[in-house]
């Protein structure tokens, strides 16, 4: 199968272009410097020169607070964007894995929510991504909607990176306890898609590691597990905290749609260990890629 992955240089698109995933599949990883997906136009060509079997949609406007400030940039791109990609897989004859988020929710329900609850959006970003959904299920009825929630990963700008470089600046840290969620892998997520890809998966799936947490019981066990033992993480609440966009108090994604699938993830828990593995490798190899270089070509890279 011809595999397009639209978003690849992302934190999940990064890892999901990774050739060991597919075996037997051909992956093409686009970025905004291939297409724009704003513009229909360039959509059409992209899918006509490349013709693939499958679309993963993975390129959006992740910045949660960035969407809530600048809302029409957060339409274009995660709304109307998406669309022009479901328009085009749906001219090729391809079929579609769409990322969307637990933001679509507004944490009132405080039990996992399933796929078939309604969503709520608080913020500009989820509801950007409601619109997408809701746009994409008109043009491509048996697309697969993928839901997922706190996405980390080694090679890109995640919540644990971010805790780890105050931890190496701060001996303490406050970090909100009232906002609960399902931190979820980027290496995980890609196989995942991998399995629901190969299953033509239809609907909307919830995908997440196991287990569930607040963000400050995620920064604890980051601290923990960076050796930052004499960094204190302090619990506040998010009304003491306060950030332009409103996010969801509980907005943990029930996994049961994967387990259609013969889909277990294992426990956040674990999964951040193998980050630190990640992380550990990724850094390595940007010192060597800065210590093999020329000096005018090391000037540029700092």
């Amino acid at each position: 199968m011809r595999i397009l992955v639209i978003g690849a240089s992302g934190l999940l698109g990064s890892v999901l272009v990774n050739n060991d995933l597919w075996l037997r599949d051909e992956v093409v990883g686009v970025s905004s410097r291939d297409a724009d997906i704003r513009d229909s136009a360039q959509v059409g060509r992209l899918f006509a020169d490349l013709r693939p079997e499958c679309a993963v949609l993975a390129a959006a406007y992740t910045d949660v607070d960035g969407c809530e400030k600048n809302p029409e940039q957060a339409h274009e791109v995660n709304c109307l964007g998406a669309l022009h990609v479901a328009q085009a897989a749906k001219q090729a004859g391809a079929s579609l894995v769409f990322l969307s988020t637990d933001y679509v929710f507004d944490g009132s329900k405080g039990q996992p929510y399933e796929p078939h609850d309604p969503v709520c959006p608080l913020n500009v970003y989820g509801h950007s991504k409601a619109q997408a959904e809701e746009g994409i299920r008109r043009i491509i009825p048996e697309a697969c909607i993928l839901r997922t929630s706190w996405l980390f990963g080694a090679t890109g700008i995640c919540f644990p990176g971010k805790i780890l470089e105050l931890a190496g600046k701060l001996d303490r840290l406050s970090v909100v306890d009232d906002q609960i969620g399902c931190p979820t892998f980027n290496r995980d997520l890609a196989q995942i898609i991998v399995g629901l890809v190969r299953s033509r998966a239809q609907g909307v799936v919830h995908a997440t590691n196991a287990g569930q947490c607040s963000w400050y019981e995620f920064a604890r066990e980051i601290v923990c597990m960076g050796g930052f033992g004499n960094v204190l993480v302090s619990p506040v609440s998010t009304r003491e905290f306060p950030r332009p966009a409103r996010r969801p108090a509980y907005s943990v994604l029930s996994r049961a749609s994967m387990g259609a699938y013969g889909i277990g993830p294992r426990t956040w828990q674990e999964a951040l260990n193998d980050y630190f593995l990640d992380r550990e490798k990724f850094i390595r190899g940007q010192q060597e890629l800065v210590a093999s270089s020329s000096p005018v070509e090391r000037r540029r890279t700092i």
